[in-house]
């Protein structure tokens, strides 16, 4: 089976929780946030994994500004049992658009997987890059999994699943997308880069329908936006009866309006959604099995997870 070892090293990186501990336990001696011990921790993980360029030719606006960001591209990892074709998990990390969180995606896509799904754990550019390139990213990751779906051995329907910023852009792509080019000299283009579902894991912050609070915490590319990319960034701005259905999850610690203002606007439309927002629980707790930065284990909030499974299967992946 095509990337079958992908499986065999993600089990390893999983069990050795140091490697994939890479945000809150990087920090310089002042307390403040080593980025470049948090980028290097997450590009030696990484190139454990046999993983795909999303560009052969290279990335577009990609350049060496940033020479601790790879080019961006999926490590992608079978389902286990690929008898019968399913879609595929994009799994995006946090990390505020500034580091790499290996809890919200190795460990992630190491959970999805066991339940059966084929995942993709995406390494989107971050700081100095742009929200719309770190977007051009996840979409032309959806369009090369489209486009070598025989190979890998799944069917075209793609969901995007982020945390934090990776949530941010998940909803991005949810709600900004194309059928393709078909006139297109690159095949990879001429598929469509709309997901069938997205998977929000405390990320449907917007700056526009709430002002304050985290939605403008995330500085960097964001706060220097015009009011033209700030409403294309707004996830539930741009929801309309085309877009895909919503598992939105999150907790009270994070505001539960950002996650009810998305919720609304696609119960408006009619766009099919799961909302769960937890009154315990914390931002950053990913599978809140105590395997995180944070060293949170809560039960309660640990069975999004299987409903977030379940949900995914009942649309079609």
């Amino acid at each position: 089976m095509k990337f079958s070892n992908n499986r065999d090293v993600l089990a390893s990186v999983v069990k050795e929780r140091a490697a994939i501990r890479n945000v809150s336990k990087h920090r310089n001696p002042d307390g403040s946030m080593d980025v470049d011990g948090n980028l290097k921790l997450w590009n030696s993980v990484m190139d454990r994994f046999e993983w795909i360029p999303l560009w052969e030719d290279g990335a577009p606006n990609y350049d060496d500004r940033a020479p601790l960001q790879p080019e961006p591209n999926i490590i992608f990892i079978p389902a286990p049992d690929n008898k019968t074709p399913r879609g595929c998990i994009i799994v995006a990390h946090g990390g505020g658009f500034l580091t790499r969180t290996g809890c919200e995606g190795f460990n992630v896509a190491d959970f999805f997987n066991k339940e059966g799904f084929a995942v993709a754990i995406l390494t989107y550019r971050l700081i100095p890059y742009s929200r719309f390139d770190a977007l051009a990213d996840m979409q032309r990751a959806i369009r090369l999994l489209r486009s070598r779906k025989d190979e890998l051995g799944i069917t075209d329907k793609i969901a995007v699943m982020g945390f934090s910023a990776g949530g941010m852009l998940s909803g991005n792509a949810a709600t900004n997308y194309d059928s393709g080019n078909p006139e297109s000299d690159d095949p990879v283009e001429r598929f469509s880069c709309r997901p069938d579902a997205a998977v929000l894991a405390y990320g449907a912050f917007t700056s526009m329908t709430f002002p304050t609070g985290f939605g403008m915490m995330l500085k960097g590319p964001g706060s220097e936006l015009t009011q033209e990319e700030r409403y294309k960034l707004a996830v539930e701005k741009r929801i309309t009866p085309d877009t895909p259905p919503f598992f939105i999850w999150q907790t009270m610690s994070d505001d539960g309006r950002h996650g009810m203002a998305t919720a609304k606007a696609l119960q408006d439309v009619g766009v099919p959604y799961e909302l769960h927002i937890f009154t315990s629980g914390v931002h950053g707790c990913a599978l809140a099995d105590g395997e995180n930065d944070l060293d949170l284990a809560d039960r309660h909030v640990a069975h999004w997870g299987k409903l977030c499974a379940e949900w995914l299967e009942s649309m079609g992946l």
